[in-house]
């Protein structure tokens, strides 16, 4: 996000939303599969073309590691004959055993194994680059996106989830294509390679080894069926997390012991399908070594048979024997990796299911805001979240230069709403909102923000100093204007307070705060940004009746000369508005200044008079 769009749009930021995304705290739930295997792994294959060069260096180098490394065993069962020829020789008196032949074997035995080593090097080092070239590609693409998507997209959308995608999905995307790919090309190349070997050695023990295989990818096949990731640690780890997050009430409620319960519970059932979990798991090595040992006594036999017919040497029985092992070993990796590439189907088809999210509409810019009157007008504005049912259904109104003006009404009525088209979070679907007599859809969305200041009733704070929290309005201020908009808020006495003044570092949360101190900054962070309108929705809703009043002072003198909009529940706080716009299910239903309003007895009376009478209740009470 560019400094520009963080200091043009809302002020104040958003609201800090909570919400686990997939799985607890926005992680895949446990055993996930994709929805869509082959069209997600099309998808990132696609998106890999642009690495095509690095994959094929990698196949390349894969390819002749495996090749290498098959090749040795072949290799070293000459020197066994050489070895076994030359002790029989010897034995029957015609002849000695050539040790110049065999250590020129060994010698080239021990090449072929380096440059299977090296090559795998070469290889891994190639592979991790792609992988991580892979996943700052998907992050930046994550990061620009977000700048593009519609604010719709994160009110339905939990911040965790977004966040999931950036971070959990992102990070076993590369780990599971670094593991996975590396592994199923190896793999393969070596099951085709070991076949190649073994029907060169021998057709009829090549036979006998391929039919023990069935056995095997049955066995697997089982064990991994059974041993399908446990949904119960994605529920304690939700569990967990949850009553961290509300500790405080839990303990308010006094619902420690059941908190406890409920934890014992799942904790149990985890216990149980864990250690079942753990244990067929457990079965896969001595099911293969058995399957393994099989297969070598039934080479053994065989080998043997032929050996006394002449038909293969010793060196042969040898190095079947070998290939055996490297035939059984990447089959149980076969098997083991199917899970990671499933692992990584299921984050990118979650990665790439956020960046195929519809974006904004293009924008049609046609003029600039920057030296616009900022008189606005709502003419006939219509707009519903659901565009079958409105929430603004025919809002008109006028509103000059330098007024101040207060939108009220019951919960529901769509005044948030209306300062959300204002900003153009949303377009409007039928009227139009014009500043200086220019439709705002004609302006960049980002020049239409950068006329306006904004004080939300949900804070919003990042981890950092006090200082940079407040110069968020303003990236370029200086240390003194800071302190100047701190004290215009009246926030100034209490960071002074603090033992590192503003150099105090705020925590993630902002808990080292409280809700009404989380206020102040976000009304001084707006008055240092001073824009030429105001968006004041609540703005000094979590703060004292003392506090209260002293903002409102701070606020008059901020809104003098400049366009604001107030959004407020309280009503004795927006008497001195020059216009009140009063909302009723989507429309106006009255306007006027506040003593003009009261004299109508209408609904905006009602209203007024209703917390008028609330509030002396209260107090006699």
């Amino acid at each position: 996000m560019s400094a520009r769009n963080a200091t043009a749009s809302a002020q104040t930021g958003g609201p800090r939303r909570g919400g686990f995304g997939h799985g607890p705290a926005g992680r895949m739930a446990p055993g996930e599969k994709p929805k869509d295997f082959k069209g997600t792994v099309g998808k990132l294959v696609a998106f890999m073309g642009r690495f095509k060069a690095a994959i094929a260096v990698v196949l390349a180098f894969a390819i002749g590691s495996t090749a290498f490394s098959i090749v040795g065993p072949k290799v070293l069962s000459t020197a066994t004959t050489e070895l076994f020829d030359g002790i029989v020789a010897k034995i029957g008196g015609t002849g000695g055993i050539d040790f110049d032949a065999i250590a020129r074997i060994l010698l080239l035995t021990l090449g072929l194994y380096l440059l299977s080593a090296a090559c795998s090097f070469v290889q891994g080092w190639i592979m991790s680059s792609v992988s991580q070239r892979t996943c700052y590609e998907l992050r930046r693409g994550i990061a620009e996106k977000i700048d593009r998507m519609p604010m719709g997209y994160f009110e339905r959308t939990s911040t965790g989830d977004v966040l999931s995608r950036i971070t959990n999905d992102v990070d076993v995307l590369g780990q599971s294509l670094n593991q996975g790919v590396t592994q199923l090309i190896t793999s393969s190349v070596t099951i085709v390679g070991v076949l190649a070997m073994m029907l060169s050695i021998n057709p009829l023990m090549t036979l006998v080894t391929v039919v023990i295989l069935p056995v095997s990818i049955v066995l697997v096949a089982v064990v991994v069926k059974r041993s399908a990731q446990q949904r119960t640690l994605g529920e304690i780890n939700g569990l967990v997390e949850e009553t961290f997050s509300g500790h405080a009430v839990v303990r308010a409620f006094n619902r420690e012991d059941g908190t406890v319960e409920r934890f014992g519970e799942v904790n149990a059932r985890l216990r149980e399908s864990a250690w079942k979990s753990q244990f067929v798991s457990g079965l896969m090595q001595p099911i293969m070594n058995f399957v393994g040992n099989l297969g070598y006594v039934a080479v053994a036999v065989t080998g043997s048979f032929l050996a006394v017919q002449g038909a293969i040497t010793v060196g042969d029985i040898q190095a079947f024997i070998q290939y055996v092992k490297n035939f059984t070993q990447p089959i149980t990796q076969l098997s083991q990796v199917s899970a990671v590439l499933q692992q990584m189907a299921a984050a990118a088809e979650r990665i790439f299911a956020f960046l195929e999210e519809p974006e904004e509409e293009p924008e049609r810019v046609l003029a600039r805001a920057k030296d616009v009157e900022c008189c606005v007008e709502f003419d006939h504005v219509r707009f519903g979240y659901d565009p079958a049912k409105p929430v603004v259904k025919d809002f008109s109104a006028q509103v000059e230069e330098g007024q101040t003006v207060a939108i009220v009404g019951p919960t529901g009525a769509g005044k948030t709403t209306m300062v959300k088209l204002l900003m153009r979070f949303y377009d409007v679907q039928g009227g139009s909102i014009r500043i200086g007599g220019r439709d705002i859809r004609d302006f960049a969305r980002d020049d239409v923000r950068s006329l306006f200041g904004m004080v939300l009733q949900d804070t919003w704070l990042f981890s950092g100093t006090i200082r940079e929290n407040i110069r968020y309005g303003k990236l370029d201020a200086s240390d003194e204007e800071v302190e100047a908009a701190a004290r215009a808020a009246y926030v100034h006495h209490f960071v002074q307070t603090l033992p590192e003044g503003y150099d105090t570092v705020i925590d993630e949360d902002a808990g080292n705060v409280s809700q009404g101190q989380r206020q102040l900054l976000t009304i001084a962070r707006a008055i240092l940004a001073n824009r030429r309108m105001l968006i004041l929705d609540e703005a000094t809703s979590s703060v004292d009746t003392r506090t209260e009043e002293r903002i409102q002072k701070a606020m008059d003198n901020l809104m003098a000369g400049r366009t604001a909009f107030v959004i407020a529940h309280r009503l004795s706080t927006i008497r001195n508005a020059d216009l009140i716009l009063v909302m009723r299910d989507g429309d106006i239903v009255e306007q006027g200044a506040h003593e003009e309003l009261l004299a109508l007895g209408g609904f905006y009376a009602e209203l007024y008079n209703s917390q008028f009478t609330e509030t002396t209740d209260e107090a006699e009470g």
